[in-house]
Parts: C-alpha cells; sequence; structure tokens
C-alpha cells in the first residue's frame, strides 16, 4: 500500500493533566511511545500547544489544545476487503474479514472497514464496531436520522447481537449467563486496558453463553450480548475460565495474563459476529442479517 496521509491528532486537556509539563502529559497518557520518542517528537516540531510548537518544559492548563501532526507511515498489512450483506437508502451491514480494524486506532489509519466502506459513500458512520481479530457484521448507518433512531434502539435494549467463539475446556452448564463488571485493570504497555473489575470505575455487562459442542480444538459457544463493553466477551469467557482460544491477552480472571505485554488488537482467537436484529430506523420494520461463521466454529 505504501504510506498513507498521515494525521493530525487533537486533544483537549482535563483537570487531572493539569498539573504536569507537556512532556509529562505526552509519556503518559500516550503509551504507545516511550519518553525519548515523545521528546524527539516535540524537538521536530510535530507537538502544536496553544498554537505554537510545544517544548517539553511547557506547562498544561485544563482546556488548552494539544495536536499532534503524525507524518504519513506505512500501516501494517491487513485484508482489505468486506462483504455486503444489507444495503438500503439509510443502511449497510457488512462482513469485516477477521484481522482488519473497524475504525482508526494505533497503527491504522486507512487500512481500516471504515476507509474501504467511504471509498464507496463518505457518508457512512460505523454503529458499533469489533475488535481487529474478530470477523463478522457490522452496521452502518447513511444520515443523522438513521443514526439518532438506532442509537435509540441500542439503549432500549431492541438490538440483537449473537456471537460465536471457540472456547478452552468444556463448560459444565449448555447454557449460562456472565455478569462480571468491567472496567480500567493494569497493563504493562499501555497503562491500563478494560478487563474484569469490582472497582468503583467498573460498569455492569451481561453476556448470555450456549454451549454448541466440543471437539479436539476446543468448544464452540453462542453468545448474546446485552451491553456492548470493550472486549466484553473476550474478558467474560476468560473471567468464566473459559477464555478464548489462542486469546494472547486475556486468561483466567477475565484480566490480562501474568507477564503478557500483548495489546487488544492482537489476535489469533476465533470470535465471529454472525447474527444482527434490529428495527430499521425509518420504516421500522425488523431487520434480520445472517454471516455464515469459519469452519471451526459450524
Amino acid at each position: 500500500m505504501g504510506l498513507n496521509r498521515g494525521f493530525r491528532y487533537r486533544e483537549r486537556v482535563g483537570r487531572a493533566d493539569a498539573t504536569r509539563t507537556l512532556l509529562e502529559h505526552l509519556s503518559l497518557a500516550h503509551r504507545h511511545s516511550s519518553r525519548d520518542e515523545w521528546e524527539q517528537r516535540l524537538r521536530r516540531g510535530e507537538v502544536y500547544f496553544r498554537d505554537r510548537p510545544g517544548r517539553s518544559l511547557d506547562q498544561l492548563r485544563e482546556g488548552d489544545e494539544i495536536t499532534w501532526d503524525r507524518p504519513p507511515w506505512e500501516e501494517p498489512a491487513v485484508p482489505r476487503c468486506c462483504a455486503i450483506l444489507y444495503r438500503d437508502t439509510h443502511l449497510l451491514v457488512v462482513a469485516k474479514p477477521r484481522g482488519l480494524p473497524t475504525v482508526p486506532a494505533g497503527g491504522f489509519l486507512e487500512n481500516t472497514l471504515l476507509a474501504l466502506v467511504r471509498q464507496c459513500d463518505p457518508t457512512l458512520t460505523p454503529m458499533h464496531r469489533l475488535g481487529r481479530g474478530t470477523s463478522g457484521l457490522v452496521l452502518f448507518a447513511r444520515d443523522k436520522a438513521s443514526r439518532t433512531a438506532l442509537a435509540r434502539s441500542w439503549r432500549d435494549d431492541t438490538v440483537r447481537r449473537t456471537y460465536r467463539g471457540l472456547v478452552e475446556g468444556t463448560p459444565s452448564r449448555s447454557a449460562f449467563t456472565i455478569e462480571t463488571p468491567i472496567g480500567p485493570v493494569a497493563h504493562p504497555r499501555l497503562g491500563t486496558v478494560y478487563g474484569a473489575s469490582h472497582e468503583i470505575r467498573a460498569r455492569a455487562a451481561r453476556t448470555d453463553v450456549r454451549v454448541l459442542g466440543s471437539g479436539p480444538a476446543g468448544t464452540v459457544v453462542e453468545m448474546d450480548i446485552k451491553t456492548g463493553r470493550p472486549h466484553q466477551i473476550r474478558i467474560h469467557l476468560a473471567s468464566a475460565d473459559h477464555p478464548l482460544v489462542d486469546d494472547p491477552l486475556y486468561g483466567p480472571g477475565g484480566i490480562p495474563k501474568l507477564g503478557s505485554r500483548a495489546l487488544p488488537g492482537e489476535g489469533g482467537y476465533w470470535l465471529h459476529a454472525a447474527r444482527l436484529a434490529f428495527p430499521h430506523p425509518i420504516s421500522h420494520a425488523q431487520i434480520v442479517v445472517e454471516c455464515a461463521p469459519p469452519p471451526c466454529l459450524r
């Protein structure tokens, strides 16, 4: 693909960060780069602070804007494809392949599902997202009225999402519910990631699990999620002592594996968004879209 176009990142300083210097804030808040790398970017004039090139010792104030011009870079290779499974004047539902990010994040900007679909229609907005290692259905809206109505359907719990996954071991029950709260937990490279947590900042989450069958590679399970917390299925299955097979990050207890430096976007596991059911935002007709799972999940 070659180099992308580069990107300008913007952020607003919050109250908790107002006691730091610019270099301290960048190195603590954005741990994908080391303190030395941030200092080099400041010296090259790539970071702007109060409409001028920032300096390492600049003192932050609440409300200050920080912008960072990231020069063009070569993104990691991904499968740049998707299949359209439903389309009308208001909506688009596509099947995302395993390994393709849904939206820009980390080292991905143009190698994303969002960039692919916007080549056909720049008005499309994703109503939810799948992890990079997860395949299956993603819903996009074309206009503000559809986005508003679909967001209301999500709040009213009238959107149904069904997933399939391959887990370690064999659950003792054919059907069960996991309601472990999800919140920030410690991570050696990022500072924090989402995981099973009972801290005050953790949020309620629910996953209903059904066992479909077992084989030498693991057990195939089907899940309906009632909430949409980040990495919810991976965290919940791991918290129930049945993590996804080959998940590099989440282990028993639903937290990062001891000693693991894997990032949330790293794949290896099998998880598939197989079914999406929701009321159409304009006609209110019930829409059901299905996507056949990969062979190991059938």
